[in-house]
């Protein structure tokens, strides 16, 4: 399926998204609200059209003002790729339905923004700390991070 196509297939499934101004990335990018994830990638995944069976990256990004979480989907039968992304904007609670459901990949990926951003992962089956000790304070790439102890250097 080329662009356009995926583009207006993705449009047809009814779920409010957006799509960022197109650059010249291979990836097709939208924009969905946090309420609406879970259905949009359970649609992307589920329906024969898209068949998005792999989630290759998940990553969180502190931008200050909110929270982005960015997923990289593959279609191994059809070949063809999407970068969905959606932004947390309460940084107090940042919160978002896993997707551990429907990619198991999820699973270490969820945890880790968990761990490093503070991120939970509404219905995750085991979301802890991965990579720091349990009593760590804080998450360390939040751009409003402060280490007290200076355990990392800038």
């Amino acid at each position: 399926m080329i662009r356009e196509e995926l583009k207006n297939k993705i449009i047809s499934f009814g779920i409010e998204i957006s799509f960022p101004k197109e650059d010249e990335t291979p990836f097709l990018t939208l924009s969905v609200n946090p309420t609406h994830l879970h259905q949009l990638a359970k649609q992307l995944k589920e329906d024969t059209s898209t068949s998005f069976d792999y989630m290759f990256c998940q990553t969180g990004i502190d931008w200050l003002e909110n929270m982005e979480i960015v997923y990289h989907l593959r279609s191994t039968s059809h070949g063809h790729e999407v970068v969905v992304r959606t932004q947390i904007t309460d940084r107090e609670n940042p919160t978002v339905d896993s997707v551990y459901d429907l990619w198991k990949t999820a699973d270490f990926h969820e945890r880790e923004i968990f761990d490093l951003l503070g991120v939970r992962f509404n219905n995750h089956p085991d979301l802890r700390r991965i990579f720091l000790d349990d009593d760590w304070e804080g998450y360390p790439l939040r751009k409003d991070y402060v280490d007290e102890i200076n355990i990392v250097e800038l």
